[in-house]
């Protein structure tokens, strides 16, 4: 007698779990009695798949699903750069004559000038200028050599007196038939360009470092 009700205890709960398991919906897997041991929950940027059916229902589940759950910054937000917050500002001279002008004046760079970061400089020239300027900064650049651009100036002649400020701001918006170098270069990368260009300005010569790499003079930076 108490293995026959035992059978059908296990009948009858075997037929009620299968029937609750059945669903309308062709595309639901049916009720999931152990979701959190096999289905972990979805982590992706600005996508939210809500919370377990299981839990919440499907209802409630599913307008968490159409629900953003990271929002894009506003804009003008400012990304957190940590101990690089100088190089995460917005440019704040305008795309004008006069923007130009105050750049040369006002703007100096934020990195010191160090070993590292003019060879760092020097390898970003070389894949981004040097096409145009050429690997010395003499405007002799394969562009230049096929003829397709001529008249490109030497650093160490006729912009060897070129302001650091003015620099950045060429490579921020571009001038003349030199684009905008911004979406392709970090500002701390603008800013290692333009301390290679300054030793192009000097002829070549490297400044004197210390035994940390940094300069112990400036004869490379021109701020005229």
């Amino acid at each position: 007698m108490i293995h026959k009700i035992t059978l059908y205890t296990t009948i009858a709960i075997t037929a009620i779990a299968l029937m609750t398991s059945c669903t309308t919906d062709p595309n639901s897997p049916g009720i999931e009695y152990m979701p959190d041991m096999y289905r972990s929950p979805a982590v992706e940027a600005y996508v939210d798949y809500g919370e377990d059916p299981f839990y919440v229902t499907e209802e409630v589940a599913a307008k968490q699903r159409n629900t953003m759950s990271v929002r894009k910054p506003v804009k003008g937000s400012i990304a957190f750069k940590g101990k690089d917050k100088g190089l995460g500002l917005p440019y704040a001279f305008l795309n004008t004559t006069e923007g130009y002008e105050k750049a040369g004046q006002e703007l100096k760079s934020p990195l010191d000038i160090t070993a590292l970061n003019i060879e760092a400089g020097a390898a970003n020239f070389e894949l981004m200028c040097s096409h145009c300027h050429g690997l010395e900064g003499k405007g002799d650049g394969a562009i230049s050599r096929n003829g397709h651009i001529m008249g490109i100036p030497d650093f160490s002649n006729k912009l060897k007196d070129l302001p650091e400020g003015k620099m950045y701001h060429t490579l921020m918006y571009g001038k003349g038939l030199m684009g905008s170098h911004a979406s392709q270069i970090s500002q701390k990368g603008l800013w290692q360009i333009i301390q290679y260009i300054q030793v192009l300005q000097n002829g070549g010569e490297m400044p004197t470092f210390d035994e940390n790499g940094v300069a112990l003079v400036t004869e490379t930076v021109n701020n005229n």
